[in-house]
Formats: C-alpha cells, sequence, structure tokens
C-alpha cells in the first residue's frame, strides 16, 4: 500500500504493483490500483483501477516496506554502431544521375540504396553516376575505380 495525492491534495490509499524507470522528467512510473466502484446489474460491486503515475504524486505509508514491488530499470543504451558501407541516391541537380555516399555521410541520410565496396564501384562505373565530395566516396571510391581500370 501507498498513497495516493489527487490534485486537489485528497489522500488515498492505492495498491503499488510496480516501479518502471523511464526518461524525461519523471524517471520513475508507478503503476497502481484504485480503489473505485463499478455498477452491475445486481447492485453496486467494490472495483479497482489501474492507471501509472509519477512518484511526484505518491507519498509512502509509515512502516510500509516497499522493497518487495517488481522494479523495472532501463537498460543504458546501447551505441548505435556508425553506418558502413556505401550509399547510392538520386542526383537532385542531374535528371537521370546518381551520387555514391560513404554511409556515414549526411548527405546519403534518408534514403538511397545501401551498397558495398564492389556495388559501389560498379554504381560508379554507370553512365550519370558520380562519387559525393563531401564525404570519403569521392577519395576512395574514384582512386580505387581508377586501379581497377587498368586490369580490365
Amino acid at each position: 500500500m501507498i498513497t495516493l495525492v489527487t490534485p486537489d491534495q485528497q489522500e488515498i490509499r492505492v495498491r503499488l504493483y510496480e516501479r518502471l524507470q523511464t526518461t524525461g522528467r519523471f524517471p520513475w512510473r508507478f503503476r497502481i490500483g484504485v480503489p473505485s466502484w463499478v455498477a452491475t446489474e445486481d447492485g453496486v460491486k467494490p472495483a479497482e483501477y489501474s492507471v501509472w503515475v509519477t512518484d511526484r504524486q505518491l507519498r509512502p505509508i509509515d512502516g510500509v516496506d516497499l522493497s518487495a514491488i517488481p522494479t523495472h530499470r532501463r537498460r543504458p543504451a546501447t551505441p548505435t554502431p556508425p553506418p558502413s558501407g556505401w550509399v547510392v541516391r538520386q542526383d537532385s541537380d542531374r535528371r537521370g544521375g546518381t551520387v555514391v555516399h560513404d554511409a556515414a555521410c549526411r548527405k546519403a541520410a534518408g534514403g538511397g540504396r545501401e551498397l558495398g565496396a564492389m556495388e559501389a564501384l560498379d554504381a560508379l562505373m554507370r553512365p550519370g553516376a558520380k562519387a559525393c565530395h563531401d564525404c570519403a566516396a569521392a577519395e576512395v571510391l574514384v582512386p580505387a575505380l581508377q586501379l581497377s581500370q587498368g586490369y580490365g
């Protein structure tokens, strides 16, 4: 049991079921059961309304041990691995042209087709294709493409 404090400062004893660590202004949420009544064909019966609240809406009751309440802690965010590989996108400046970007390039975001290294070189050999000069594409792929032309 724990005390729920309503917006008009009433205090209601409620059942505490679990707590959940979240992000944001109120890092903990608590699922409680608020006593209520429900009308049935046979009359009015006691019921319970389940709702999530913040710690600001609750007050512990002296002598009540809350250590057995299930607690769900937020797992630390796993870092997103940086994009790897290459992306080919339509060239917005030239009709029918394409641009090959490093996958981490800001201009590669928002679409395009992901490619491996050999596919990126193949894409650059197509008519109307070019390598992005704002990322590593031009400095890595163009020399590799020039080297491979001597072995064709």
